[in-house]
């Protein structure tokens, strides 16, 4: 027994031991690591700072605007800058605390992180009309800003988009009870320098297949500091459900254009796994895009072969949204 004991003793010793190390390390590797620049701009919107990063010259053609997923940086729509820059202009931007914008005080109600981004854009020089387009959660958003600002846009794209009812009708599971604590651990991790120090030995947390090593390596920038995580606690997590009811509102948009993409890669055993019917939920995911479509009389759907990442992180898949958009300038009477 005393031999048991010992040894049960020797590996939690080892344990703390390599911790400690873990921690140093990332500390260490903080102090030295400098602090990562964004391309494009920190613009003030009040108490803080959003990042913004356009692209292409101003014209006759509408702005093309792009709304992130939850948690989600505007590095992952590279190629869709890169493919439309050349004939308009094209505006990513990262929600506060996320990427490399600063984290806001202010509780992110989701009408507040929508006024937040329509200060952005005339704090920056930007000027409508836009084109809305939003990927996952960042549908939401649009919807919201076009109920906001109806006389700015003058075309909204959803990519794999969120629907307001989409966890009911999917019957998704509830996330695990340990899954916020772990954003908040992780945020800790993130402070101390142990995520940059992960990132930096192991490759980017946030990688995605499909984007160029120079995009990629810019992601590591994200795991400085434990923003990242704080902010998504604090917004797209918490505030999911009002967005989802605020989005479900706004549910009419007449005849303005609208182009809804959505992928049709599924991992099926995933889902099963998940106890998810992998039949229903494909189905029910087309019923929704379907919907999404029909918020107004000249919305049309597109089925693509890709994932919910891969619609855009992969050059040829981003090339096929960047066609339909320039169909959509013809649409618009614009050359």
């Amino acid at each position: 027994m005393r031999v048991i004991l010992k040894i049960f003793k020797w590996i939690l010793k080892s344990i703390g031991l390599l911790l400690a190390i873990i921690v140093l390390a990332g500390l260490i590797s903080k102090i030295f690591v400098p602090k990562p620049i964004a391309p494009g701009e920190l613009v003030d919107v009040g108490d803080f700072k959003l990042h913004i990063n356009s692209a292409g010259e101003k014209n006759n053609k509408p702005t093309l605007v792009i709304e992130a997923g939850a948690g989600a940086v505007g590095e992952y729509y590279h190629w869709l800058s890169e493919g439309l820059k050349d004939s308009m202009r094209v505006v990513r931007y990262d929600r506060a605390g996320i990427g490399y914008s600063e984290i806001a005080n202010s509780p992110r109600h989701p009408e507040t992180v929508v006024r937040e981004l329509h200060q952005l854009l005339e704090s920056a020089g930007e000027s409508p009309p836009y084109i809305m387009a939003g990927h996952s959660y960042g549908g939401h958003y649009i919807r919201i800003f076009t109920q906001l600002y109806p006389d700015e846009v003058a075309a909204m794209v959803f990519m794999d988009s969120s629907h307001p009812d989409a966890s009911e009708r999917l019957k998704l599971p509830k996330d695990p009870w340990f899954l916020t604590p772990m954003y908040k651990i992780g945020a800790v991790l993130g402070d101390i320098g142990v995520l940059h120090l992960f990132d930096k030995t192991l490759g980017p947390i946030l990688w995605a297949p499909g984007l160029p090593e120079e995009v990629t390596d810019r992601m590591t920038d994200y795991t400085y500091n434990g923003k990242f995580l704080k902010a998504y606690i604090k917004g797209d997590n918490k505030w999911g459900k009002v967005l989802g009811e605020m989005a479900s509102d706004a549910n009419d948009f007449g005849s303005l254009p609208i182009r809804v993409f959505s992928g049709t890669g599924v991992n099926k055993d995933a889902l099963l796994r998940r106890g998810i019917d992998p039949e229903h939920f494909i189905d029910e995911r087309k019923k929704m895009a379907q919907e999404i479509a029909k918020l107004s009389s000249q919305g049309e759907l597109f089925l693509m072969n890709c994932g919910h990442i891969t619609m855009f992180t992969i050059k040829e898949n981003a090339d096929f949204i960047n066609n339909e958009i320039f169909k959509l300038l013809d649409v618009l009477g614009i050359e």
